[in-house]
């Protein structure tokens, strides 16, 4: 505790008697103790009284510290240092969750009702679907969030193993739409398995680097057995022609690399590979390489095909929009304009009926979704629940920036759906899944008082008991 010198006794006040005024000796400053520089005029956070704050007590800090205290304050509520117990990161991941499936299924209802009425469908048979699926999504989303993550490491190498299983029959008996063999057929209902070997390769590459710890230091103990399981899924993917979830799943792949610590200079080499394979993969294929001519020249390709045809009429749908758009379900460029305007190209929808405030409704929704996980991810001191998070977070982010840079126009045409909007139910299924993961791990942040309850107890008593008797077989 600092304090400034006390006054001599014979200039103090004598009791009961006020100073006078017109003292002829001055008056020295009163004892006064240093305030906290958060309770200090001009403070303005955390830095504010730190390196680089200039001028007297009391004096508002320059900009530079009010800059560095701004930033400190900003990432430290990012980080929920202090506040993440009360439940914020949890609520914040389950409500944009929720509120993007909304949007998903009215603008699935919307963007498809027009196509299935053309091909005498009901117009209500595609959201009816999507809802379906969400509502099986979001009843195992609450049934993963309120059980422990660590229960899932034994189902790593199972799951893994179905879901390579599955991809080797996509390629047998599974169903070709658009060029892309990726589907199985299921009485009448089709399933992706490309979109469950996402959350599978996540939960799979999290267990397994978590298990070797330090030993990732080493180059070796990276590649083996991560990498060759990983390029197995992803050629298997691209056996079916698929490079935009191929990319996808590469790009998740690189998250757990990355957030197991991985050493930096082996993405280097990763990157250029990945570079060079996706090269010789587009120029090999004539219809891939159509693609990323006809969006870097905006014109049609030699044979006379305009594969831009289905971005540039996105874009006429974004700019009709305007600020407010045209009106829920009023949307032009759904008349067989732009193709699969239900699935990958639906946030062109949402930005011509609901203009340019919708598309922003959007973009803030998967950016308090990523700020939540990213909260989630930084206070995770264990391995396998960070790598398993940060790789979830990954993904979801990712697929959903790829999807909107294509529709924008910046980046080529690939089939990648939005998350949570985009008419599809594996992958909706699988995307309310790995949210269900996340949300688990944000549940053991919560104070004990204010934390739901887990609805499966299962081995909890077991696995104690084991615990405490490897304890003691140590200690002995």
């Amino acid at each position: 505790m600092v304090s400034t010198p006390t006054r001599p006794k014979a200039s103090q006040p004598r009791a009961g008697k006020p100073e006078s005024p017109k003292a002829s000796t001055p008056a020295a400053p009163r004892p006064t103790v240093a305030r906290p520089a958060a309770s200090r005029p001009g403070a303005s956070g955390p830095g504010a009284s730190g390196p680089g704050a200039s001028g007297p007590p009391g004096a508002r800090p320059n900009l530079p510290a009010r800059i560095r205290g701004w930033y400190r304050g900003f990432w430290s509520a990012l980080e929920g240092n202090g506040t993440s117990r009360n439940g914020s990161t949890y609520y914040l991941i389950l409500g944009s969750t929720l509120a993007l499936t909304a949007i998903g299924i009215m603008m699935v209802l919307s963007a498809s009702s027009v196509e299935s009425i053309a091909a005498g469908k009901s117009p209500y048979g595609d959201a009816l679907k999507q809802g379906m699926f969400a509502a099986i999504g979001i009843f195992v989303m609450f049934v993963l969030s309120r059980i422990n993550v660590v229960w899932l490491k034994r189902l790593a190498w199972p799951v893994l193993g179905a879901a390579l299983v599955l991809l080797a029959l996509v390629q047998l008996v599974g169903d070709e739409v658009n060029g892309n063999k990726n589907w199985i057929d299921l009485g009448g209902i089709t399933f992706q398995p490309s979109e469950a070997s996402k959350l599978a390769l996540a939960l799979w590459m999290a267990t397994v680097l978590a298990r070797k710890g330090k030993l990732l230091r080493r180059w070796q103990h990276v590649l083996i057995p991560a990498v060759p399981a990983a390029g197995l899924v992803i050629g298997l993917v691209l056996l079916g022609n698929d490079l935009g979830t191929a990319m996808i799943i590469m790009m998740i792949t690189a998250a757990a690399l990355f957030f197991a610590g991985v050493p930096l200079y082996l993405f280097g080499f990763a990157a250029v590979a990945a570079a060079a394979g996706t090269a010789v993969m587009a120029i090999t294929s004539s219809n891939r390489m159509c693609r990323i001519t006809s969006w870097w020249t905006g014109q049609s390709c030699a044979d006379g095909i305009d594969a831009n045809y289905q971005a540039t009429n996105g874009l006429y749908g974004l700019a009709s929009g305007g600020w407010f758009g045209v009106g829920l379900g009023q949307s032009r460029q759904k008349y067989s304009w732009i193709p699969e305007a239900h699935n990958d190209f639906i946030f062109a929808i949402i930005g011509e009926e609901l203009g340019l405030v919708g598309t922003v409704v959007v973009l803030v929704l998967f950016a308090i979704l990523g700020a939540a996980i990213y909260r989630v991810v930084v206070a995770q001191e264990d391995m396998f629940h960070r790598v398993l998070a940060g790789t979830i977070m990954v993904w979801l982010l990712g697929q959903a920036t790829v999807n909107m840079a294509v529709v924008t126009g910046l980046m080529p045409v690939i089939g990648v759906p939005l998350p949570f909007i985009s008419y599809g139910g594996s992958a909706l299924l699988m995307s309310l899944c790995a949210v269900g993961v996340v949300l688990s791990l944000a549940r053991e942040q919560m104070a004990p008082a204010i934390r739901p309850k887990r609805m499966l107890k299962f081995g909890t008593k077991k696995a104690g008991k084991t615990t405490r008797t490897k304890t003691a077989r140590k200690r002995t």
